[in-house]
């Protein structure tokens, strides 16, 4: 295994974390609902890309729904 020969002094190590901060999301909102959003993905919200409807919504929130009754009708079985 390698093993560093010198310490390495502070503003070289601080000078090696001069790109590690983090950067602010950039959110762009929806044009159907308004709803803040990561820029060319689907709104959760509504389901829309741009101008046409990609995912039904209604659809996944019942499959949600019916999961968690699902898991809480076990756990009082239990």
């Amino acid at each position: 295994m390698a093993v560093p020969k010198r310490k390495k002094s502070k503003r070289r190590t601080r000078q090696g974390r001069a790109h590690h901060a983090l950067n602010a999301v950039n959110l762009a909102d929806c044009p159907k609902c308004g709803e803040k959003i990561m820029p060319h993905t689907a709104c959760v919200n509504c389901g829309h890309y741009g101008d046409k409807k990609v995912i039904d919504v209604e659809t996944k929130l019942d499959k949600k729904l019916k999961k968690k009754e699902n898991k809480e009708n076990e756990t009082k079985e239990k």
